[in-house]
């Protein structure tokens, strides 16, 4: 009952979080899960990338409706990730589980390391065609890891986006619109190989999701300016990734 009670009611707040930064949240839906007592590989990734889709195509349908996406440099970086997921999910069937939380540890280290930086990239003034490129290429790794680790790439895309020339709101909706391509793409390749999904457990998170990623989606859309959301998840995520290293890997 614990883990019926308490992942909902996370993954409320983390959701309502997470979409005002243009990220699905997976980075603490799957150690949370893991931790709450399923499977790294076959239970916790697919149900946080089934997450992440909720949030992100949430959070995407209102910022589309509001006119804040960026379709010419989503749709470059949106081929490169749906393509990669399903080679990076048979790397994850290939390695055994440490490994994979390692990487998964590190990805997570190095995005809360970005976040608490305060680095803010310079807007590029990037032509059409190096616009394309750069999605293509940048898709394509994120896409690959999407598959290996459960992670959508969020926080990587949006100082990507924004590199290219993107307002740092538009950068935000328009990686919401990303990530749900990349999310969709792994949670398809993964779940060919996970264990028989507890749908109570899924219905209750992605309901508990979808109403957080709506409120905080409304609330970037309109006035709300997420600086200082990033030095309280970038102070999370940094504590999660030495947490899954002591608990989980050494």
């Amino acid at each position: 009952m614990t883990l019926y009670f308490t992942a909902p009611v996370l993954f409320l707040v983390i959701a309502f979080v997470f979409s005002m930064l243009g990220m699905g949240g997976s980075q603490l839906y799957i150690p949370i899960l893991f931790w709450l007592g399923l499977d790294f590989k076959s239970e916790a990734i697919p149900l946080g990338l089934f997450l992440n889709i909720v949030s992100s195509s949430s959070a995407a349908f209102t910022y589309i409706r509001n006119r804040m996406v960026d379709w010419k440099i989503a749709l470059p970086f949106a081929i490169g990730m749906l393509a990669m997921p399903p080679v990076g999910t048979w790397a994850n069937i290939s390695l055994p589980t440490r490994p994979v939380i390692l990487i998964f540890a590190l990805f997570t280290a190095l995005a809360g390391a970005l976040m608490l930086s305060g680095w803010k990239p310079k807007a590029g003034a990037l032509t059409t065609r190096q616009r394309i490129v750069l999605g293509l290429v940048a898709g394509c790794v994120l896409g690959f890891f999407t598959g290996l680790i459960g992670r959508g790439g969020g926080s990587f895309v949006v100082p990507l986006l924004v590199m290219a020339g993107l307002p740092a709101k538009a950068a935000a909706a328009t990686s919401s619109v990303i990530v749900t391509g990349s999310g969709l793409s792994g949670l398809l390749s993964h779940l060919a190989a996970a264990t028989a999904p507890k749908w109570a457990l899924w219905a209750l998170c992605a309901a508990a999701v979808l109403v957080g990623s709506q409120a905080g989606s409304h609330l970037m859309a309109k006035k709300m300016k997420p600086g200082w959301v990033k030095i309280v998840f970038g102070t999370v995520l940094l504590g999660v990734a030495v947490l899954l290293i002591v608990k989980d890997v050494l």
